[in-house]
């Protein structure tokens, strides 16, 4: 007996999320957002999010971000990557092609994280 056709609706993959993890008073956030802005207008079809730190504390807890700029990425509610990057353009398109090319990436076996990411439909990002 042969598997019924998957539809296109089924067979796409969640959409990448790419999450941003910085702070106001941090200089090279604020020189990193403008080129984060550019590689989310040239990529429609990632979802990116910036999120302050200190301004979402109570979302973020007890997750801890002691480094600028720190990515979150993750695809279906499962974190892909989470980690302090240099705050240049180059490694934030490398680092988000590698995981939009790789459908069925590992997640990372972290439940703290998993849980930021069940939260976050409902922050404001």
């Amino acid at each position: 007996m042969s598997e019924p056709a998957a539809t296109s609706a089924s067979a796409a993959p969640a959409p990448l999320l790419v999450i941003c993890l910085c702070a106001a008073w941090c200089g090279v956030c604020r020189e990193y957002q403008p080129r984060f802005e550019q590689v989310a207008a040239a990529m429609p079809h990632v979802r990116f999010a910036w999120i302050d730190v200190e301004d979402e504390a109570d979302l973020l807890d007890p997750i801890e971000v002691e480094n600028f700029p720190t990515l979150l990425i993750a695809r279906g509610g499962e974190a892909r990557f989470f980690g302090a990057v240099t705050p240049q353009i180059e490694t934030l398109e490398r680092l988000v092609r590698a995981h939009a090319d790789d459908d069925a990436g590992a997640a990372l076996a972290d439940p703290e994280l998993r849980a930021l990411l069940q939260r976050l439909p409902q922050a404001k990002t």
